[in-house]
């Protein structure tokens, strides 16, 4: 029997990772809010370009974001940005195939006395999203295919986060 509780889709599960950055919340924001940024750091996201001649992000603005991963390939999706309150929060919803977000991420800055502590925040759904039809496939493994694919993310979380403290800190 396993010790990971039991997560089901339609309750949408999350993940986070929290690191602490001795830098000012504004140098921490410049680089969270560059879209292109997350990419240097992930294995998953390859980049992402705003819509519509946006040349900065803001609430409202869509973007254009390239990923891969080995079991499903390469494929694009369009997000909008619900968040963009420097030097604080930065957040985005990603276009679900069924109108609603397949994907809530974001990005929250709090100051300490040391500098700042970023944390990295995501939930899956409410909409589908591309892990749905290997949930159909397998409806006995849905929380098992959700707890990998939460571990996924918060790996490549860690990773942009131990990349932004570097830049930050450098």
């Amino acid at each position: 029997m396993s010790d990971l509780p039991e997560l089901r889709y339609a309750d949408g599960p999350t993940t986070e990772a929290t690191i602490d950055i001795a830098a000012p919340s504004e140098r921490v924001w410049a680089l969270v809010s560059d879209l292109q940024l997350p990419a240097r750091f992930s294995n998953e996201f390859q980049g992402a370009e705003l819509l519509g001649g946006a040349t900065n992000p803001a609430v409202g603005a869509r973007f254009v974001g390239r990923n891969q991963h080995p079991a499903i390939g390469t494929w694009e999706t369009t997000s909008t940005i619900t968040a963009c309150d420097a030097p604080r929060t930065f957040a985005y919803d990603v276009e679900g195939f069924d109108g609603r977000p397949s994907a809530s991420w974001r990005f929250t800055i709090v100051p300490t006395d040391e500098g700042c502590r970023l944390t990295q925040w995501m939930r899956m759904g409410p909409g589908r999203s591309g892990i749905n039809p290997a949930i159909d496939a397998m409806p006995d493994k849905e929380s098992k295919i959700l707890h990998r694919r939460l571990a996924e993310h918060r790996s490549n979380m860690e990773a942009a986060l131990a990349g932004i403290k570097g830049l930050a800190e450098g």
